[in-house]
């Protein structure tokens, strides 16, 4: 089975009914806050190097964690952050966390002809036009993700909600390339 490595992991959560994104970024100098630019305060830690967007709703989105420990890991400490700063934040019980994307990637360990894989895997799932992009998309129905395949064997798999999913897609991808004796396993 090719090794699959996590780069990035999206999620969100809700920390509150509303935040005042002012006063936190007062409050909290690594904040960064800018609202004619963007509606969002990001936030960033260095240890998990992950970024937090948070919003005037109460939700937040994070990203850059490589495994759902640290995505975890980071709600707690902003939660305890604005804790601190006499913020009503919902309990730690209540932080219900969301996983919206995967990105991980992958190697196959051998070359690709992407002209044999789009037409092996069947066109209704392929998109290949590399004059517009190197790699080839393959959309896999179940789990339901992404994969980026490109000429030197490697793949981004994208869209996974679970980090067994992309495993689960990896190998099915590499199965269905051996069965059209486009790959060795």
């Amino acid at each position: 089975m090719p090794e699959v490595i996590v780069e990035n992991i999206v999620a969100s959560t809700s920390f509150a009914e509303k935040l005042d994104l002012d006063a936190i970024a007062q409050s909290l100098e690594e904040a960064e806050y800018e609202p004619e630019q963007f509606p969002g305060l990001v936030y960033r830690l260095d240890e998990p190097k992950t970024a937090t967007l948070l919003f005037r709703s109460g939700k937040a989105n994070c990203t850059g964690a490589k495994n759902v420990e640290n995505v975890k890991k980071t709600v707690d400490i902003i939660a305890d952050k604005l804790r601190k700063l006499g913020i009503e934040v919902y309990s730690n019980d209540e932080l219900k966390i969301v996983i919206q994307n995967i990105v991980a990637i992958s190697d196959l360990g051998t070359e690709l002809n992407l002209n044999e894989v789009a037409m092996g895997l069947g066109l209704e799932n392929v998109e290949y036009e590399p004059e517009q992009f190197p790699g080839l998309v393959y959309r896999i129905q179940d789990p339901k993700v992404a994969m980026l395949l490109f000429g030197s064997g490697k793949i981004v798999c994208t869209g996974a909600r679970k980090t067994e999913d992309v495993s689960v897609a990896v190998q099915k991808l590499a199965d269905e390339l051996a069965a059209l004796d486009l790959i060795r396993k």
